[in-house]
C-alpha cells in the first residue's frame, strides 16, 4: 500500500546555514533507530534556528531507509525543551512572526505525521511547546523527579494554545482534562503527568535511555506499513486541519502577537526570566 502522504516541504530549510548544530542526531544502523538530542543552551528554546535544523534532521531521517524510530531527548540537564523562544515573539517585524509561526507548524506537520516511531525521552521539564514535541511523539517516557514537570502553560503567560495543540493534547489526554489543564495552564508534575496520561510511563532517570531502546523495539516489532497506515488514520484528520487552515492560523498568530497588550506581557515575562537568572 502507498505510504500516507507528507506534510508540503519548507524551502526555507534548505537555503539556511547553519554555524552550530542545536541537535546532535546519531543513527544506530544496526537497529534502524535513530536519537535525536536537543542541544541549545540554556533551555532548548524552540527558536527559529533550531526548528529548522529540527525539520531538516527530521527529513534526512525520514528519508533514510535504514531509520525506522526516532528517540526525541535533551542533551542539557534538567530540561526537555522551556518551549517557543519568546525573542522570536517579541518586537519583532510581521514578516519574522510569519516566518517563525510557519517553522512551527511545520515542526509539528512533519513530527505529528511521521512515519517513523517516535519515543520522547523526556529528561527535564518540559513546558508549553516542548510539551508539544512530547505530545506529537507515538510514546512519551519520562523521568521520575517530582521537580520536572510538563504542560500547556500557555495560559498563565496571557497567551492562547493554538487549535492544533489543542487537538493534540484532547488525543492524548481526553476533553475534560484537556480542557481544564488548558484553561489553568497547567504544568503538571511528573506524578501527576503519569495520572492523566499526559507521560505513557516514569522512569529512574539512569534507567531512560534503555527504557526507551526497548519501547522502541517492541514497536519496531511490527510491520512499518500496518503501523504506518494505522498512524496515519488515527492523526491524519487533526493534520489536514491544520494543512487547510494554514495561512489563516498564522495569520491568526501575528494578529494575537502584535497586539500592544501581548507584547507587553511577554516583555514583563521576559524580565522575569532575566530576574530569575540574576
Amino acid at each position: 500500500p502507498p505510504s500516507p502522504p507528507q506534510p508540503p516541504s519548507l524551502p526555507l530549510a534548505l537555503c539556511r546555514a547553519f554555524s552550530n548544530n542545536k541537535i546532535l542526531v546519531e543513527l544506530d544502523e544496526s537497529s534502524g533507530v535513530a536519537t535525536m538530542k536537543f542541544k541549545s543552551p540554556p533551555v532548548n528554546s524552540l527558536s527559529l534556528d533550531f526548528l529548522t535544523e529540527f525539520c531538516i534532521s527530521l527529513e534526512k531521517l525520514e528519508n533514510d531507509r535504514a531509520c525506522r524510530g526516532v528517540i526525541l531527548t535533551s542533551a542539557i540537564p534538567k530540561i526537555f525543551s522551556s518551549g517557543l523562544d519568546i525573542t522570536e515573539m517579541c518586537g519583532k517585524s510581521m514578516e519574522h512572526y510569519a516566518e517563525f509561526w510557519r517553522a512551527v507548524q511545520e515542526m509539528w506537520l512533519r513530527l505529528y505525521g511521521s512515519n517513523m516511531v517516535t519515543v520522547a525521552a523526556v529528561n527535564g521539564s518540559s513546558p508549553a511547546g516542548g510539551c508539544l514535541v512530547a505530545l506529537s511523539c507515538d510514546y512519551r517516557i519520562m523521568v521520575e523527579n517530582p521537580k520536572f514537570s510538563i504542560g500547556l502553560n500557555e495560559a498563565q503567560l496571557g497567551i492562547v494554545a493554538p487549535f492544533w495543540f489543542k487537538d493534540t493534547f484532547v488525543n492524548v489526554v481526553g476533553h475534560r482534562v484537556a480542557e481544564r489543564s488548558l484553561q489553568l495552564g497547567s504544568l503538571h508534575p511528573t506524578p501527576e503527568a503519569h495520572r492523566i496520561g499526559l507521560v505513557d510511563e516514569l522512569v529512574p532517570e539512569d534507567k531512560l535511555q534503555e527504557k526507551a531502546a526497548a519501547v522502541m523495539a517492541q514497536w519496531l516489532a511490527l510491520p512499518d506499513h500496518a503501523r504506518q497506515l494505522t498512524k496515519s488514520m488515527m492523526r491524519k484528520a487533526v493534520l489536514d486541519r491544520l494543512v487547510a487552515h494554514r495561512e489563516e492560523d498564522i495569520q491568526n498568530f501575528i494578529s494575537f502577537i502584535s497586539k500592544e497588550s501581548i507584547q507587553k506581557s511577554l516583555r514583563m515575562y521576559m524580565e522575569m526570566l532575566k530576574k530569575k537568572k540574576s
